[in-house]
């Protein structure tokens, strides 16, 4: 009955999923595969318990607008175990986008302090080395799932923002390594780094038409 009324009703995340599973559940979700450069970012979280009164809004983290994600974000990491994984620029090159976010799952939930029996993975597939099941938008279904949607994000953005000092001239304090307008000319205009994913569609095309040239 829970798994009906949260196919076809629920939009608001709950621990329907945690408490049908039983034992030490943990959520996971990932961010950063659609940027052409930064890390592909991956959380775990852990509720300790379930019958808890939660004073802020968790949801879908891109539901939630930049200062909603910073107060769940800071409330989260306080109140459960988590932990987060990544993959770097080169591994998702050497990869494909695809197997970096499984293996940065699989990071994220090795680098828990204690492992989870079972996870709850966003998305329709579930990393090998893991036990656990996908959820398709389990965001919107798992509360463990938005909380380590909104982890990754925030974990993501920061980093980004922090590179962003060193770099500037491509505005990843804003754009966060997606390919917007004025990303995609700050890389004409200036090329691109070590921090780049090369076998991403704009960069691998500027770098063919430097070959090009030379």
């Amino acid at each position: 009955m829970c798994y009906g009324i949260i196919f076809f009703m629920k939009t608001i995340p709950d621990f329907c999923y945690e408490i049908a599973h039983g034992g030490n559940v943990a959520g996971l979700d990932e961010v950063g595969r659609g940027p052409i450069c930064g890390p592909v970012v991956a959380a775990a979280v852990i509720f300790p318990k379930y019958d808890i009164e939660i004073p802020i809004v968790i949801r879908d983290s891109k539901q939630m607008t930049p200062n909603m994600r910073d107060m769940a974000y800071d409330w989260i990491v306080n109140n459960t175990i988590w932990a987060i994984g990544e993959c770097s620029p080169h591994e998702i090159d050497e990869l494909n986008i695809l197997w970096a976010s499984m293996r940065a799952m699989e990071r994220a939930v090795a680098n828990l302090p204690q492992r989870p029996d079972f996870c709850l993975v966003d998305g329709n597939r579930v990393p090998k080395n893991l036990n656990g099941v996908a959820i398709v938008k389990g965001d919107a279904k798992s509360l463990s799932i938005a909380a380590a949607s909104i982890v990754a994000k925030v974990s993501r953005d920061r980093y980004m923002a922090k590179l962003g000092i060193l770099f500037p001239q491509y505005g990843w304090d804003k754009n966060a390594g997606y390919p917007t307008p004025q990303h995609l000319n700050a890389i004409k205009n200036y090329g691109i780094n070590e921090h780049y994913r090369r076998s991403f569609g704009p960069v691998k095309e500027i770098l063919e038409n430097e070959t090009a040239y030379d």
